[in-house]
């Protein structure tokens, strides 16, 4: 998952896209864009980066790459035609990079938090790592209409207002992120902060059941979390 930021006159804001109500997993909940890692992506740690890159540019439409001379790609780089093939498979990130003279901006998505989703949901589970990085200035973002049908940049204390409020439908790991940047007045302090966590540790929450019916999530560190399963 990235976390995609820009500075504005308001301060920080950052990418959020609300996924198809039709979807499996989060369905009509607002995230950062993200997927899972396709074996084209590479191995070792820096297949999670290359995957983030890619799912980046399938569901916001922005390449994270520099070209030959070091500049980030702009809206009128030929490379950012493929979004729906790398979308569909049929070019992989790592050679759209290669055929355009890119180069993947790996080192430059520090690794803020990790999650893995509860034990004993019906759906799908996932082990979530979570990245920031700084929007290019000169490419516009947008939602892919398949997976994501809306999308916003927003500050992100709004956001969480908006979540407190019931405006938007925000899952536990995209609040902690999102109180995460809260904390931050502008991109460079946000990155600067993200690139001191080093390997985050890994959340996991507990679900709380009663009678077999799902009434909460337990964090670590509540009163409960140790006792449940």
């Amino acid at each position: 998952t990235v976390m995609l930021l820009r500075d504005t006159d308001g301060g920080l804001e950052v990418f959020m896209l609300r996924r198809t109500s039709a979807a499996v997993f989060a369905g009509g909940m607002y995230v950062f864009p993200g997927g899972k890692v396709d074996p084209a992506d590479g191995e070792g740690d820096e297949a999670f980066v290359v995957a983030a890159i890619r799912e980046c540019y399938e569901e916001a439409g922005v390449l994270l790459a520099d070209d030959t001379d070091g500049l980030p790609v702009d809206d009128g780089h030929p490379a950012l035609a493929h979004r729906d093939a790398v979308y569909d498979g049929t070019v992989n990130m790592r050679a759209l990079a290669a055929d355009h003279g890119l180069r993947l901006r790996t080192g430059d998505l520090p690794w803020v938090a990790h999650w893995i989703t509860p034990k004993g949901e019906t759906a799908r589970r996932f082990d979530t790592r979570f990245f920031a990085a700084a929007c290019p200035p000169g490419q516009t973002s947008h939602h892919d209409d398949n997976e994501t049908v809306a999308s916003m940049w927003v500050r992100p204390a709004d956001a969480l207002a908006r979540g407190q409020a019931g405006e938007l439908m925000l899952m536990p790991p995209t609040v902690a992120n999102l109180q995460f940047l809260a904390a931050h007045p502008d991109v460079a302090a946000a990155m600067a902060a993200a690139r001191t966590v080093g390997t985050p540790p890994c959340i996991l929450p507990k679900i709380r059941q009663v009678d077999g019916k799902i009434v909460g999530v337990a964090m670590p560190g509540d009163a409960d979390y140790d006792s449940l399963a």
